[in-house]
């Protein structure tokens, strides 16, 4: 990681909601989701989440480097429809070693949407893929 990753470090996201995203696209095979309303999935909204966060990091990371999300604490408070804008702000607040904490917000014309906080760990992206394949062959 290179010096400039330092916490204060912040990104924004707009993201208009397709239909694609909400409820019942969660997962096609699951009957149960396809039964619910068509607003923002929470499970998409995470998504959303993470790549505002990978936004922030848009380079501070060395070549080679890479994040994945270690741990997500948010709230999901309203619902956002399909064509509802939503924005999200990240903020990395706290750089410990390898692992990054971000508190994040979310928000449509509304409401908030979300807040909370984020976790990603740095990898060096080969030595990763080195480790999964070992794990995968056996």
């Amino acid at each position: 990681m290179k010096a400039s990753l330092r916490p204060g470090l912040t990104a924004q996201l707009e993201y208009v909601v397709p239909a694609e995203r909400t409820v019942p696209y969660l997962l096609p095979e699951s009957e149960e989701f396809k039964a619910l309303p068509p607003v923002l999935a929470t499970g998409f909204l995470v998504g959303i989440v993470e790549w505002t966060c990978i936004r922030v990091l848009a380079g501070h990371l060395d070549d080679g480097e890479q994040t994945l999300g270690i741990h997500v604490d948010l709230s999901h408070e309203a619902p956002t429809p399909v064509g509802g804008l939503l924005t999200v702000q990240a903020e990395l607040s706290n750089v410990d070693r390898r692992q990054l904490t971000f508190t994040v917000h979310a928000f449509d014309d509304a409401a908030t949407v979300c807040r909370g906080s984020h976790r990603r760990a740095i990898i060096d992206t080969e030595r990763f893929l080195a480790r999964m394949s070992k794990r995968t062959a056996s």
